[in-house]
């Protein structure tokens, strides 16, 4: 069944990550303890990532006549109304690593 959703992140004085779109309820369910990486998206430096909680994400509605009508109305592309789709920014196992961490490797001679 799909349902229009609300993602909202509060990322303090950075500012917040809002998204408004159409997805599939069982989705968005398998979604909560996922990682997202957004990248810089809040400024320079932001580097905006975490795993989406519980409450992060709330349904609108899933009104099946009203999303149908929506959808055949305003089209949202890839089913973004508005803002962040955080299934555009699931991160893949292995993906954004911190280039910080230490790693093994081949030493750097001086």
């Amino acid at each position: 069944m799909k349902a229009i959703c609300k993602f909202h992140w509060d990322c303090g004085r950075g500012g917040d990550v809002e998204g408004l779109f159409i997805a599939e309820k069982a989705d968005v369910d398998a979604l909560i303890g996922k990682e997202v990486y957004f990248g810089e998206i809040l400024g320079k430096h932001s580097e905006v990532y975490g795993t989406i909680e519980e409450g992060e994400i709330t349904i609108v509605t899933t009104d099946q006549d009203f999303i149908a009508k929506f959808e055949e109305i305003f089209k949202p592309r890839n089913g973004v109304i508005s803002g962040y789709d955080p299934f555009d920014y699931l991160k893949e196992e292995g993906e954004f690593e911190d280039p910080f961490e230490a790693t093994e490797g081949p030493a750097i001679d001086d």
